[in-house]
């Protein structure tokens, strides 16, 4: 039995990921429009009609836009927790298929077993997750602005991480965003940059890592070659390794045995 996952895009117009355990397979958020997603899914060999469900982490719209509209075309349940839920209950109007999650309670989707964690973000109570099938572990861990001890516990171990390096600082600080922006996008409530998620990967257990994957790149703010340097840097591996996932491809399943 292996675990495999794939991206149907990733960064600040659009983000989902597909995790599959035997017959089981669950998508974390969807940012896409319907047919968006649709045709996503379909590149890399899915259709939506094979989902057991939707995750949600939270309600920024590169990560929930096209939830709804998923969910009730394939009469799909979503989990999500009571704060995202309660920021989107116009939208969820009517859904019959809803669970309400709690951040720090472990439930399970069909042989997939989803460990919610909360995560510093500006939203009405975001969560990241670990997918585990029981024997191998895939930690997601983006929109977040800084770690947390908890957030590094959860990681620790895992055998394949999805890592948000959103921006570079000094691209970030001369860059053309309103100095507002700059401060949300770079504050403790915003989004890692490269050295802090090179931080935070330095600081886990990475000895059964298989495959570690730069997720949430900035098109304006960052470069995969600047993301790649510094988190190759920090698990003293060859920058090949790294992989990245873009805005417009995501990244092909990559399966963890």
């Amino acid at each position: 039995m292996t675990m495999r996952f794939a991206s149907l895009g990733s960064g600040s117009e659009g983000n989902a990921l597909l995790v599959a355990s035997g017959q089981s397979l669950v998508l974390m958020d969807c940012g896409f429009g319907l047919q968006d997603a649709t045709r996503r899914m379909e590149r890399l060999g899915v259709s939506p009609v094979q989902l057991n469900g939707i995750v949600v982490t939270h309600e920024h719209g590169d990560h929930i836009s096209g939830v709804v509209r998923l969910a009730r075309k394939f009469n799909l349940p979503v989990w999500l927790t009571h704060g995202t839920l309660h920021s989107q209950l116009k939208a969820f109007a009517g859904m019959a298929d809803l669970h309400e999650i709690d951040p720090h309670r472990t439930f399970a989707i069909g042989e997939i077993e989803v460990i919610p964690y909360p995560v510093p973000h500006d939203a009405a109570e975001p969560v990241q997750y670990v997918f585990s099938d029981g024997a191998r572990r895939l930690g997601v861990l983006t929109d977040t602005g800084c770690s947390t001890a908890h957030i590094e516990q959860t990681l620790s171990g895992c055998h394949a991480l999805v890592l948000e390096c959103n921006h570079d600082s000094d691209m970030l600080a001369k860059g053309d965003y309103p100095y507002f922006l700059k401060q949300r996008v770079g504050g403790r409530f915003g989004h890692l940059n490269n050295q802090d998620a090179a931080g935070i990967l330095s600081r886990l257990d990475a000895s059964r890592l298989q495959h570690l994957v730069a997720a949430h790149l900035s098109r304006k703010n960052n470069t995969a070659a600047l993301a790649v340097q510094a988190l190759s840097c920090a698990l003293n591996c060859e920058a090949s390794w790294v992989g990245v996932a873009t805005q417009e491809e995501g990244f092909a399943w990559r399966e963890i045995t």
